[in-house]
């Protein structure tokens, strides 16, 4: 029998439905889990067994009463540590950051608090969420479960290492550039980036959403049925509409699919991963699909103006800081902050008006397809105590170029594993759809996780 803490969400709702396992047995098991993994891995903060445990207790009653909150009922799941959870500081991944405990749960953690979910704790990220890194000022390095000496990717590191590692079956992480889909990729989850204002969040801006990170596409559906309800706090999100998320069946047969090699900047992607996505693509052509390949969706100037937009945006934010606090920050992320302290505002806003162009170039280029295909990143995981894939703050998004345009263009996007290299890591395929399919690109993905057959078992713990 699989072992409680190796079950999906899916899974363990049928025990609970069944009284063949209860929410405490199977937070107990993830718990003593995580005890075995987390001194190698260090994904976690703010990790409370006993409040888990009493968040199972009430869960477990909820069971035998015959009244379950939802099917998450009773399932241990995580929530990266930039989504406000009610009494829990927030330190952004950050030394600099004064701690101050969350007056209340943020949107995604107040739909998961409502679906009865056991809160094991909060995941670990990069200063100010600003790396595809496990590097933090604040949290010990987060490594990556396939293996240790990589790192998981950022900058939702220890929620894709969580989930990698077996810590339950539900993660939450946040993306704005690729940081659901990033660690997703190099942890070989799955991580779902949905449309923009699809789950409400707070606080809302431009290309910043909520999703899953989970080992099956079916269980971040059933996160999304629980995620994807409206919330005031959200002025950007998106009005409240009857998703079927359990209805992941999908014919392929005769629907066009992009497939996106060359990214138009960035790194080159290395042949391993060009291989393995190129197999996906084929093997979706095999199960009925047209595929074609399709030129660059965005330019150097794209990304080099959002750039400059962001490095102003981190910039005021960090000069408003006390000097000594200035001082606690990634020396990384301070170099790269620093290169905002001379920019005009005539590039700034030239640099903004590059991420509506990106956005415009993503949604005509994808408008001709049902679904585009793409590496998540150029190459696997990188060493663990790197800041980046090239670890150089003077170009920090070479390893983002795939991932960053459906962000701005507001598109649904999901990372999916599609093979390993010669050295085990696993290497992400990113299916993107059109604006507001989201349930669309999930069913591709589901159809792709039985199309590719057989994966390789999950990482386990070092030691006996």
């Amino acid at each position: 029998m699989t072992a409680l803490h190796e079950l999906s969400a899916a899974a363990l709702a049928a025990l609970y439905r069944s009284g063949q396992a209860s929410p405490v047995e199977a937070t107990q098991a993830v718990l003593d889990h995580v005890a075995r993994w987390e001194p190698q891995l260090k994904a976690l903060y703010a990790h409370d067994p006993e409040v888990a445990l009493q968040m199972a207790r009430e869960s477990e009653r909820r069971w035998q009463a015959g009244q379950p909150l939802s099917p998450l009922d009773g399932v241990p799941c995580t929530i990266k540590e930039n989504i406000a959870t009610r009494g829990v500081p927030q330190p952004m991944g950050s030394a600099a950051t004064e701690l101050k405990p969350a007056a209340d749960d943020a949107p995604p953690a107040a739909r998961l608090r409502e679906a009865g979910c056991v809160f094991l704790g909060k995941t670990t990220m990069p200063d100010w969420g600003m790396l595809s890194s496990g590097l933090s000022s604040f949290h010990p390095l987060t490594r990556n479960p396939w293996d240790l000496s990589k790192n998981p990717g950022g900058s939702s590191a220890g929620a894709g290492a969580a989930a990698a590692a077996g810590y339950g079956p539900l993660h939450i992480g946040t993306d704005i550039g690729g940081s659901i889909r990033l660690p997703a990729g190099w942890c070989g989850v799955v991580g779902f980036k949905p449309s923009l204002g699809r789950v409400p969040i707070n606080p809302p801006y431009a290309g910043r959403v909520a999703g899953p990170m989970t080992r099956t596409v079916e269980d971040a559906a059933l996160m999304m049925a629980a995620l994807a309800r409206p919330d005031w706090r959200d002025a950007m999100s998106l009005p409240a509409q009857a998703i079927d998320w359990h209805a992941l069946d999908l014919s392929i047969q005769g629907k066009r699919i992009g497939l996106l090699m060359d990214a138009g900047w960035g790194d080159a992607v290395q042949p391993e991963v060009a291989a393995a996505v190129v197999a996906a693509a084929q093997a979706f052509e095999r199960a009925g699909a047209i595929v074609e390949p399709i030129g660059p969706i965005s330019t150097r100037a794209m990304v080099d103006g959002l750039d400059r937009f962001w490095r102003m945006r981190s910039w005021l934010d960090y000069s408003a800081l006390p000097p000594a606090r200035q001082q606690k920050v990634l020396p990384y992320i301070r170099a790269w902050v620093e290169g905002g302290a001379g920019l005009s505002g005539a590039e700034v806003f030239n640099g903004y008006s590059q991420m509506g162009a990106l956005r415009d170039a993503a949604v005509a280029a994808c408008q001709p397809y049902d679904f585009v295909l793409s590496p998540v990143s150029p190459m696997p995981a990188f060493p663990a105590r790197q800041a980046s894939p090239l670890d150089d703050s003077a170009r920090p998004f070479e390893h983002i170029a795939f991932t960053l345009p459906y962000n701005m263009s507001e598109q649904p996007a999901v990372s999916i594993n599609c093979g390993y290299t010669a050295g085990g890591l696993p290497i992400g395929l990113q299916i993107a759809g059109r604006r507001h399919d989201d349930l669309g690109v999930l069913r591709a993905a589901r159809l792709y996780e039985q199309l590719r057959g057989e994966q390789r078992p999950w990482p386990h713990p070092p030691g006996p």
